[in-house]
């Protein structure tokens, strides 16, 4: 079967959602929250619902490319306090999707990102930093972590947009690039995984999301080796500043259509 006569997609179409795969592939090796345009690309492109559904499995590649690259580099005890919280977040979207229409998604999502985004920049300014990567040992530390993964959950299973607010926490824990790209790769790795069932549930992924992906697939990896290039080419600073400016690139784009 036909994927682009199957999707209605135009040629112009299918270039610019394969553009927006690659973009995927990159986000996952080299700028973490990037992926909130190929969100935006997929979503102009094919049925805003429905994109969620088509983009879910190629984040999954995208995310198995980044574990083998920087598996060593993961952060583990992070990790372990942010999967109850990102559990619940999951929980949550799951349950707004059930009634909420394409445009309050985009809006809360959008929103949610632009205060993210403009809290880790008066951190940043004030000088608010964690004295080394996953110190969240106060009170306030852990109740930010959890905040943090519950909006990382939500914002993951409504939009596929969790990875500018996961990105936001681990720059605002002090993480260093190639322990910021290890730990956000084993975390998406487990919750993109665990929203595969919800995602299923609600129609979101069917055969004709799977044929699509398929042509697709090709293009996350062609990213990732670009990503992977890329990272080590890219200083600190201007990491942090990719990651943050991409954020808010999505949200407003979220908030705008």
């Amino acid at each position: 079967m036909d994927t682009m006569t199957l999707w209605h997609i135009s040629g112009w179409g299918f270039a610019a959602l394969a553009l927006a795969t690659l973009l995927v592939g990159f986000s996952k090796t080299a700028v973490n929250g990037a992926n909130t345009v190929s969100l935006a690309v997929f979503a102009a492109v094919l049925p805003a619902r429905a994109s969620t559904g088509v983009l879910l499995p190629l984040l999954l590649c995208g995310d198995v490319l980044a574990v083998a690259t920087y598996r060593r580099h993961a952060h583990w005890p992070t990790l372990w306090r942010l999967f109850p919280a990102a559990a619940a977040g999951v929980v949550a979207g799951t349950l707004f999707l059930l009634w909420a229409d394409d445009g309050m998604v985009r809006t809360s999502i959008g929103a949610i990102l632009l205060l993210m985004a403009g809290i880790t920049v008066w951190r940043r300014r004030t000088g608010e930093r964690a004295a080394e990567p996953g110190a969240v040992t106060t009170r306030a530390g852990r109740a930010r972590a959890r905040s943090y993964g519950v909006l990382g959950g939500f914002t993951t299973m409504v939009a596929n947009a969790g990875g500018p607010v996961m990105s936001l926490y681990l720059l605002s824990a002090g993480f260093r690039k190639l322990g910021f790209l290890g730990t956000s790769a084993f975390f998406y790795l487990i919750v993109n995984l665990t929203k595969v069932p919800f995602s299923a549930g609600l129609g979101l992924i069917d055969g004709r999301s799977l044929l699509l992906d398929a042509a697709l697939a090709g293009f996350v990896v062609g990213g990732a080796l670009l990503g992977k290039w890329a990272v080590h080419k890219i200083d600190q600073r201007l990491f942090e500043q990719l990651v943050i400016a991409a954020t808010v690139l999505g949200a407003l784009q979220l908030l705008l259509r």
